[in-house]
């Protein structure tokens, strides 16, 4: 059982909640869901390659023209010409760039989900940490605390025995010594606390009150590390991400090599022009016309482009591998600290026991004189040191099994059971996807 505080109270904060707290409060991560938001977007820019464009024009003026007559007179001809148009413009065919972009701004999407699942894991681990550095180091706070009282009622008794002839005054020193390295390490021990409480509060929210014990994540751990690494190979975020931008490159390939292609495309015009030739005349003119380009030779721009993004193709897929291989490493690695907390709980246990045991046999043979005070001190420095490491080896097997859980990829609210609204990124690429027009965001900004 891992009890790394007092007594809990019915109103105490619990590991579950302080990770509901993260996930709905934390700013990294709130960021990354407007990342995500922001690229959304990117699929209605692409679409937008469907649709016609249409460009409305105005013009006014005034002209001023003198003819000169054959007998030497001249004639002004002052008009005012004025018109409106409207201009249609719509692609047909531009070698698939519409469609190949539309394409790789949802593997995009798709990528920024996986981030932002690589995120959210991210966050609820420090804020699992945090909670838990804040319990170690609570604890540990109060065996200090509890030390230093222990040495300075041992400090006063050798006074004590001093006074009387029982010891020398080198025992004293020795006690005195030991007092002031104990409130040493209770100082440290309370710097430590602080750092952790303010570590809490920068992942979680808020300051830390009354933190119920931790428990480890022992339900959704597997079997077996290669079990882990199935897992993790198939269902880890940083991987999946990574294989999105794969495809974003490859597209890009495609994309390039469509500037080569035939663009075919319709303009339409229509115009209203008044006092253009003559005043008071009104001359209305319609057009529709096909356009079809054929690119011939660009300066070899495209195939230059086309052969830089066949090379980000293949740094892609290195940085995939790259990733898949830190994957691996990092479950192998936190099983075995998994592993090495597990038995270094019992060990810790049994240390305890026998300190405990050896202090009070030291203490009773102190009294009778067969003990010297530095070996009751030691002893207890002994027990207080097993106590520290148990305590450090039960936070350790509960971090350890998060970690173990975020290297497979399920560290998640929904895996977790969390009491939250859970954030779902398709909600807001379903309000934008197809959108026309308007400058209003789907949450009214």
């Amino acid at each position: 059982m891992f009890v790394l505080t007092g007594t809990a109270q019915l109103s105490a904060e619990t590991l579950e909640s302080a990770l509901s707290r993260a996930y709905g409060n934390n700013p990294t991560l709130n960021a990354q869901r407007a990342s995500v938001r922001v690229t959304d977007e990117n699929v209605a820019r692409a679409k937008s390659g469907y649709r016609p464009q249409v460009n409305a024009s105005a013009d006014a003026g005034r002209t001023w023209t003198e003819f000169n007559t054959p007998g030497g007179g001249s004639t002004t001809r002052n008009l005012n010409p004025r018109g409106v148009g409207l201009e249609i413009n719509q692609s047909i065919f531009n070698g698939n760039r519409t469609n190949n972009g539309v394409r790789q701004a949802e593997s995009s999407v798709l990528g920024a989900r996986e981030n932002l699942n690589n995120n959210e894991q991210n966050v609820l681990f420090d804020s699992a940490e945090a909670y838990m550095n804040v319990l170690r180091d609570t604890a540990i706070l109060d065996l200090q605390r509890n030390n230093v009282e222990v040495i300075d009622e041992q400090l006063r008794q050798t006074r004590d025995r001093f006074n009387v002839g029982e010891v020398t005054r080198t025992d004293v020193a020795q006690a005195e010594s030991r007092l002031a390295a104990s409130r040493s390490q209770a100082s440290l021990a309370e710097a430590n606390l602080r750092t952790s409480i303010a570590q809490y509060r920068q992942v979680v929210g808020v300051e830390p009150r009354q933190l119920a014990p931790g428990r480890p994540l022992d339900r959704l751990l597997p079997r077996s590390v290669n079990s882990a690494l199935n897992v993790a190979f198939a269902e880890h975020p940083a991987i999946k991400a990574a294989l999105h931008g794969v495809d974003v490159a490859e597209i890009q390939v495609r994309i390039e090599q469509g500037a080569l292609a035939p663009q075919l495309g319709v303009n339409g015009n229509v115009a209203q022009r008044y006092d253009n030739q003559t005043t008071g005349d009104r001359t209305l003119s319609a057009s529709v016309v096909a356009q079809l380009v054929v690119p011939i030779y660009d300066g070899g721009q495209a195939y230059a482009s086309t052969r830089q993004a066949k090379e980000t193709v293949s740094q892609r897929r290195l940085e995939a591998d790259s990733i898949r291989d830190q994957v691996r490493a990092a479950v192998i690695s936190s099983w075995g600290q998994l592993e090495a907390a597990r038995a270094q709980i019992s060990a810790a246990q049994a240390q305890v026991d026998a300190a405990e045991t050896a202090l009070n046999g030291v203490r009773e043979e102190a009294r009778v004189g067969q003990r010297t005070t530095l070996d009751v001190l030691n002893a207890q420095q002994e027990l207080l040191n097993a106590r520290v490491n148990l305590i450090t080896a039960q936070r350790d097997r509960v971090v350890g099994s998060y970690l173990v859980v975020q290297s497979m990829g399920r560290l998640n609210s929904r895996a977790l059971g969390l009491a939250v609204n859970h954030y779902s990124p398709k909600i807001h690429y379903d309000q934008v996807k197809d959108l026309w027009g308007g400058f209003t965001t789907p949450d009214g900004r």
